[in-house]
């Protein structure tokens, strides 16, 4: 389990990735992106995760380069979009985030969707991205269960990580489990499921007793399952109070209660309909 802002996950390759990042989900392109990356590298934060999809590497790249922060110690995420996928598509797509981005190398590059007869041939080419040296990891992204088990087989290089939908609603147990039996670690995107948890209940009481937002709490939560979570803002005071969760743990009563809402009700995109 992480202690602070900076420590990291040891991957199954080896490659150290901090365990809190900030997500850029559709956040616009510009000033609003490049001041909402500045403000959570300036705080600490070591983990940016994008996507061709988001439509803002530009912005992530400048907000990066205007930082400071050297580039080395900055852990950088980026994803192939639906349509992008198949082989040299992917190497195409690749291509063209990296100069969007301006930088010679991402740290983790992941499928974002399982698109049905086309991920393993995007496999393929995340493969030789990663053999040539151009990424340091390469994952998945809503894959369920039964997407990796189809592709695991033909895997030269097995996924170091699978980003999925994962909050108090969904925490998805049983791709949990596979995913710790293969050594995949799970990372959890809307983690806040889009602000519709803040006001559940449990949430609400735990939060009061620890002194805490109900944000915080569901992002301790995160933590002390043990997977990586990357909560989106554009606002630098929020952007501070998501990361400010290691000064108190949640007892097990709390994680139980917690644990306890699961009802597999999902706020995005079910990857079976994609």
């Amino acid at each position: 389990m992480i202690k602070n802002l900076q420590d990291t996950v040891q991957l199954n390759n080896g490659i150290k990735m901090p365990g809190f990042g900030l997500g850029v989900y559709k956040v616009e392109d510009g000033e609003t992106v490049v001041s909402s990356v500045k403000a959570a590298l300036n705080y600490g934060y070591r983990s940016i995760d994008t996507a061709s999809f988001y439509d803002n590497e530009r912005g992530v790249g400048q907000g990066i380069s205007e930082s400071g922060v050297p580039r080395e110690e900055i852990f950088v995420t980026s994803k192939v979009w639906n349509d992008e996928q198949g082989y040299e598509e992917t190497l195409a797509a690749f291509d063209r985030s990296l100069e969007k981005l301006g930088l010679d190398y991402l740290d983790l590059y992941l499928i974002h969707w399982p698109v049905r007869d086309k991920y393993k041939d995007t496999w393929r080419a995340m493969e030789k991205l990663y053999g040539d040296g151009r990424v340091r990891a390469i994952g998945v992204s809503n894959f369920h269960t039964q997407h990796l088990k189809n592709l695991l087989p033909d895997c030269k290089v097995k996924p170091a990580i699978n980003q999925v939908e994962y909050h108090p609603h969904l925490a998805q147990p049983e791709l949990k489990s596979f995913c710790e039996k293969e050594g995949i670690q799970l990372e959890a995107w809307s983690p806040l499921k889009r602000g519709r948890l803040l006001d559940e209940p449990v949430i609400v009481e735990i939060a009061a007793k620890h002194d805490k937002s109900p944000a915080q709490i569901i992002l301790r939560w995160d933590v002390q399952t043990e997977v990586i979570t990357i909560p989106k803002s554009t606002k630098e005071a929020r952007i501070k109070e998501n990361a400010d969760i290691f000064d108190f743990k949640l007892t097990e009563e709390d994680m139980e209660r917690i644990n306890g809402l699961n009802i597999n009700d999902r706020s995005g995109s079910n990857p079976d309909d994609m």
